[in-house]
């Protein structure tokens, strides 16, 4: 096992990934997976998926509900780690050109039982069963963008709350705001108060137990939008971990 865990290690830094120390060895064998498409490992220094998975909570056999895969960065990690007695439900925007398509592509290339791709409208879901996780990375801001579908927060949350076990995990990671970011601002910048969103989510009966900071990048003064060349890929984010009483 130790043997196992250190080769795991080797890989992620091999990536240009650092792995913190209470990473699990589950955690660590799912990122270091060679299968994993070039595109990806180039960007985990960057998105830190290693701390991000372990802070999560994420183990094997968990039933996990991912609100807009993305073509599956996250997703094929999720699959790793919740292994054959596991489940991965993938909801994904049909407004979207082309995202359901991208993430039924992982599910196909990946010949996985335990990945299901649910296309919805924007904002809604449908889940089978109670689920484990709850996961949202960098998309919980566009749940407050008009034009991809009007979404009242408060009955997402709610409908969130209700699809997870007792004691399920709501998480979410997103881009740092500055105060005071209005609705019109966060379509535009593509980012959200930390602030607004334990907000939202403790409203809905959540309580937040942790905050990871792995991501926490001070030279953004968050004023650009995530897309700005001179800040993509290295904008402030928060990982807020939720969870159901």
């Amino acid at each position: 096992m130790r043997l196992s865990i250190l080769c795991a290690a080797a890989l992620m830094f091999a990536a240009g990934a650092s792995l913190a120390a209470d990473v699990p060895s589950y955690v660590a064998k799912a990122v270091a997976d060679t299968s994993r498409p070039k595109a990806d490992t180039d960007t985990d220094a960057l998105r830190a998926p290693g701390d991000t998975l372990a802070f999560a909570g994420v183990r094997p056999g968990m039933v996990v509900g991912e609100l807009f895969p993305g073509g599956g960065y996250f997703t094929r990690m999720l699959s790793d780690i919740v292994g054959p007695t596991g489940k991965i439900y993938g909801i994904e925007n049909t407004g979207w050109k082309g995202a359901v398509a991208a993430d039924q592509k992982v599910v196909d290339d990946l010949k996985r039982t335990n990945i299901v791709i649910d296309p919805e409208s924007f904002g809604h879901f449908t889940l089978p069963q109670k689920v484990d996780l709850f996961w949202i990375t960098q998309n919980y801001h566009d749940l407050h963008i008009a034009k991809y579908g009007a979404v009242e927060m408060a009955d997402f949350n709610h409908r969130v709350f209700e699809a997870l076990k007792p004691h399920g995990v709501y998480f979410i990671l997103d881009h740092q705001a500055n105060p005071g970011t209005t609705s019109d601002q966060i379509t535009v910048l593509h980012r959200i108060e930390k602030a607004q969103v334990i907000r939202e989510v403790t409203a809905a009966g959540f309580k937040l137990v942790a905050e990871g900071k792995f991501l926490n990048r001070p030279a953004d003064d968050h004023t650009k939008t995530i897309f700005d060349p001179a800040i993509q890929g290295h904008t402030d984010q928060y990982a807020l971990k939720f969870v159901r009483p």
